[in-house]
């Protein structure tokens, strides 16, 4: 099956939502990860952070750019 770049791009823009929405869940439970392993909780939850942003940044698809 091959896939068109819209598929590709579609796909890099979940992969970052998923990882932004777990960042988002890290929080919540940020002070037991704190106790248990201390400042790599928060290494890990700026990887993802970055990360997912990264890759929204790499979806191509402009569907909703203003006119010039």
């Amino acid at each position: 099956m091959i896939k068109s770049p819209d598929d590709t791009s579609r796909m890099y823009f979940i992969a970052g939502n998923i990882l932004l929405a777990c960042a988002l869940l890290m929080l919540f439970f940020f002070v037991p990860l704190w106790e248990r392993i201390g400042v790599f909780a928060l290494v890990i939850w700026m990887g993802m952070a970055a990360f997912g942003v990264y890759l929204i940044m790499q979806d191509k698809r402009h569907d909703n750019l203003p006119p010039n």
